[in-house]
């Protein structure tokens, strides 16, 4: 009987030896089901749009990598320090609205009264928590303001005077509106401005005009940290001559923003009337949650079916509780990247 117990271990030994190692397309991005989770892992955007390789200088090009790395570098540090989710994606968010080059805090667009109004959103994937500021014009980080708004208030959302006046109670840093100015917002709303007095003439005259401003450079990130909590959040300057306090989807839980441990954690861009009408980041998690698909199969549905159907444009970056990263887009590009520890960095601008 001992031999033939040995006999058989041999046979299981050899035959296992003589199995093909996994291969896949992307493992960067995927976690084999049988593999254990990374860590943590971050995956960030810069804006989703009409991002041209043709179009960019080498400067800028070199400008918003650097950017994206620097972000990417203060996740990181918290992450890999034993921080939270929550943690990590503020920090990196600060990065983000710090530079010029996104459409949130420093970098916010000009509405048609030639103010910036920035909003956000946050949420918290192990209970679903969540907190979202709008029409914001002097609080130096929405995306501090939202998280204030989660941590420390009953509500979801504040907009305007109150969600201003809340943040400053909280001590978040307040700024003079010039803060926010910078010459290439300025003058795309100056081009936008002139478009629509041409828009006017075609009206009369029967001209044609070309598209303004195809670029929606709200910042997000999806943070997965050392305990298997997701977080999500999003900030943005809204759109180039918006009007009326307009909200578009990154303060709207659902549609811009959110996170699920169960599921996964979602930040969308875009043009975002149709994230909201399709509760974008939400119908993601649904899909999982209830229709058993995979991150990537969820994510892709919603992006390249049903936006793609409606005429809605834009992307999304997505992380489930195994570490697995989606981000696509139905525009020319979208600024994105995302880390998994002990794993090289994945920054990208374009298709590919």
């Amino acid at each position: 009987m001992q031999k033939l117990c040995l006999l058989l271990l041999l046979f299981v030994l050899l035959a296992c030896g003589d199995q093909p190692a996994v291969t896949m397309s992307d493992p960067t991005a995927t976690t084999p089901a049988s593999a254990a989770p990374p860590a943590y892992a971050m995956v960030i955007h810069g804006g989703a749009g009409t991002i041209l390789e043709a179009d960019m200088t080498e400067e800028r090009a070199a400008a918003i990598r650097t950017a994206m790395e620097a972000a990417l570098d203060a996740g990181e540090a918290v992450l890999k320090a034993g921080g939270t989710a929550a943690d990590a994606v503020e920090q990196t968010i600060w990065v983000l609205e710090d530079s010029p080059y996104f459409n949130a805090g420093k970098g916010a667009v000009f509405t048609n009264a030639g103010i910036n109004e920035m909003d956000a959103s946050f949420m918290t994937g192990h209970d679903q928590n969540a907190g979202a500021v709008g029409g914001l014009t002097t609080v130096k980080h929405p995306i501090s303001a939202a998280r204030a708004v989660l941590e420390k208030s009953e509500h979801v959302l504040l907009t305007g005077k109150g969600a201003t006046d809340f943040a400053t109670e909280q001590g978040l840093e307040i700024v003079d509106p010039a803060y926010f100015h910078t010459e290439d917002r300025w003058n795309s709303l100056q081009r936008a401005l002139e478009g629509e007095k041409v828009e006017q003439e075609k009206i009369q005259g029967n001209r044609i005009i070309e598209e303004i401003d195809h670029k929606y450079g709200t910042v997000g990130c999806v943070a997965l940290d050392k305990s298997g909590n997701l977080a999500a959040g999003t900030s943005t300057g809204g759109m180039t001559n918006k009007r009326y306090n307009r909200l578009g989807d990154s303060p709207i839980i659902g549609a811009g923003t959110y996170a699920d441990n169960a599921t996964c954690g979602v930040s969308c861009t875009g043009w975002g009337e149709y994230f909201i009408r399709y509760a974008v980041a939400y119908d993601v998690h649904a899909r999982m949650a209830y229709g058993g698909a995979s991150l990537e199969e969820a994510a892709n549905a919603v992006i390249h079916q049903t936006l793609e159907k409606a005429g809605g444009t834009g992307g999304l970056i997505a992380l489930d509780a195994k570490g697995n990263i989606t981000m696509p887009f139905n525009t020319p590009g979208m600024y994105r990247a995302y880390l998994k520890a002990g794993e090289a960095r994945v920054i990208k601008f374009y298709e590919d």
